[in-house]
């Protein structure tokens, strides 16, 4: 993908050729690597100022995913023959290669963890983050076994994923981690790979160092919370005066709704909905009515007043939770919803925004075009609940190598078209940004 520099227009190499010709305009530059490319010549050229703006963009980048800096190394002679000789093999990833691909053995109904860290291994910020070592323990012991920290079991199962062992890797520590750590996972009933996830995050989240916490305790910069906190804007409308309250909190996931036939008032139970129209209902007015009365500020009074949600930030890795689970009316137990929910393959959540509801028009229509670009999302997992709520199963489907998707059922890995990907139940479904802003 490729930029052009004077007029912000985007597209792949091959279509954008004749918009710099037709409008001649002379350079452009990949979105990927930042490398220029000069219409004229036809090719990518090198200058030694562009090249230090283009590294110097890069650092900010790692910096905000606490990455180490890229620094120019060349090897001496003495350097050179200790790499050759500790290197016997060069390990390259091929295009459609499979090494970071590996089963999972279900340690009894433990099929709802193996399907979050499957997921967890296909994240890409996530994979780098732990295959370039950049987690720094607190809790290490001399001896490993006693290490408490499900981070550092986190980045073991990377180094596993991607040894090139092709065999399925039992996950005994990590199960035994989550049930020392989060006492409500303990035991071998099935549990729920949403509640598993939120769990994990918050474990993830508490192991991870993050110096910007020791600065301002408000504020956590480590990877969980880059990669997954975005920030929801509740607003609240009184119905009297109409003064607005607003709260922001932070969220790791969105749970939606499931639309059924009622939602529009039609007798049509087999209607399909789309996730669109889910996040379209999640962001809608709701007007609480005079039995949720609230204290206005400005009136002083018990008030009727309308609520409003909107995505005030959005998060580089998107959680949305389908809620296919809720309590039975005629019993005790809880049922599944069976609803159809079509989801995209791509999604921008430019409609979703608190930006957009507000209607923000002091921007140009290239900072609009920018603006939407960074808030486009490419599936890279989703989650599925198979069966019924008293014999279920989950399985995933994961991308891996940015276009070939496989479907993980515990040990068993095979591969899959991205149409059935798309008509599968969908429980979770896992979003990244395609473009990525850094500060």
């Amino acid at each position: 993908m490729c930029c052009c520099m004077e007029c912000a227009t985007f597209g792949c190499l091959k279509h954008l050729k004749p918009h710099l010709k037709s409008h001649a305009h002379n350079f452009a530059i990949s979105t990927d690597f930042g490398h220029i490319f000069c219409y004229h010549c036809d090719d990518f050229v090198y200058d030694k100022r562009i090249e230090k703006l283009r590294r110097d963009a890069q650092n900010l980048f790692h910096i905000k995913l606490g990455l180490n800096l890229r620094h120019d190394w060349n090897p001496g002679k003495n350097e050179a023959k200790i790499i050759k000789k500790s290197s016997p093999q060069i390990i390259r990833m091929g295009k459609y290669g499979t090494r970071g691909l590996r089963g999972l053995i279900n340690l009894g109904n433990t099929c709802f963890m193996n399907c979050i860290i499957q997921t967890m291994m296909h994240i890409p910020m996530l994979r780098d983050y732990f295959l370039s070592d950049q987690h720094n323990c607190r809790y290490q012991s001399s001896d490993d076994e006693d290490n408490q920290c499900l981070m550092c079991e986190i980045s073991h199962i990377f180094q596993e994923f991607y040894s090139g062992e092709k065999q399925p890797y039992v996950p005994h520590r990590m199960l035994h981690l989550v049930w020392t750590h989060a006492k409500q996972l303990a035991g071998y009933e099935q549990k729920d790979a949403h509640e598993f996830f939120i769990s994990a995050l918050n474990v993830l989240h508490k192991h991870s160092e993050s110096l910007s916490m020791k600065v301002n305790p408000n504020e956590c910069r480590c990877i969980i919370d880059r990669l997954f906190t975005g920030q929801l804007q509740s607003d609240l409308t009184c119905g009297k005066c109409g003064n607005v309250s607003t709260t922001v909190d932070p969220y790791w996931d969105i749970s939606l709704e499931l639309l059924t036939a009622h939602h529009d008032h039609s007798n049509n139970e087999k209607a399909e909905w789309t996730l669109e129209q889910c996040l379209a209902n999640y962001v809608k007015p709701e007007y609480l009515g005079s039995s949720a009365k609230i204290k206005c500020e400005y009136c002083g009074t018990y008030e009727e007043s309308t609520k409003q949600l909107t995505l005030l930030k959005l998060p580089i890795v998107a959680c949305f939770h389908l809620k296919r689970f809720e309590h039975s009316m005629t019993s005790s137990r809880r049922k599944k919803i069976r609803n159809k929910i079509r989801y995209p393959e791509f999604i921008d959540l430019t409609p979703y925004t608190t930006s957009n509801r507000n209607g923000i028009s002091s921007r140009t229509r290239t900072q609009e075009q920018l603006a939407q670009l960074s808030n486009r999302y490419t599936l890279i997992a989703v989650v599925n609940h198979n069966g019924t709520m008293e014999s279920g199963h989950y399985t995933c489907h994961v991308r891996h190598q940015r276009d070939r998707w496989y479907k993980c059922d515990d040990g068993i890995i095979t591969r899959e078209k991205i149409d059935n990907v798309l008509a599968s139940e969908g429980y979770l479904l896992f979003y990244c940004k395609m473009f990525i802003d850094y500060e």
